[in-house]
């Protein structure tokens, strides 16, 4: 026995030791299943898409024509933070017979080659403002701090997106 160690041989327990150590396939098969399960979960469990802004009712497009946007301007100022400040600021009128909760408008700002680089869809009349009464004007400001650098530097199109009547 001297002799084998003297040849090279090592003893039997270094030698299982040095062996490689076999992960059996089911190991493999149970780790795919628990993903696959995991990711099945979550896709069954996520929350749905937030539900799509309604569009003008039939009721509010007629009403449409009662509203009025007057002494709309647009300014430009840098922030501290050196980011570009742009807000519009006008006035909303109600010509029509009913009270409205709330009115949202689009503003579709463009680039040099009137193509829409950002519409974005914000209150003029609401919770803070309070409700527009017939025959009442209110005015509004909307700030915008992220417009992309390809706006054509001038006034959005503002549309009517929806009005809630009181």
């Amino acid at each position: 026995m001297a002799e084998n160690k003297a040849a090279g041989e090592k003893p039997a327990a270094k030698q299982k030791a040095s062996e490689p150590v076999s992960i059996p396939a089911f190991v493999y098969v149970v780790t795919i299943v628990l993903a696959l399960g995991g990711a099945g979960y979550w896709f069954l469990q996520r929350e749905a898409a937030p539900p799509r802004k309604p569009v003008l009712t039939p009721e509010a497009k007629s009403y449409v024509r009662n509203l009025q946007l007057s002494g709309v301007s647009m300014k430009a100022t840098e922030t501290i933070a050196k980011q570009l400040l742009v807000e519009i600021e006008g006035q909303i009128g109600n010509n029509g017979d009913r009270v409205l909760n709330r009115v949202e408008i689009n503003c579709i700002f463009y680039d040099p080659y009137g193509l829409v680089v950002l519409r974005e869809r914000v209150p003029i009349v609401g919770r803070r403002t309070g409700p527009l009464a017939p025959g009442e004007i209110k005015n509004f400001r909307l700030a915008f701090d992220t417009l992309p650098e390809s706006w054509n530097q001038g006034m959005p199109q503002l549309v009517i997106a929806e009005i809630i009547f009181g």
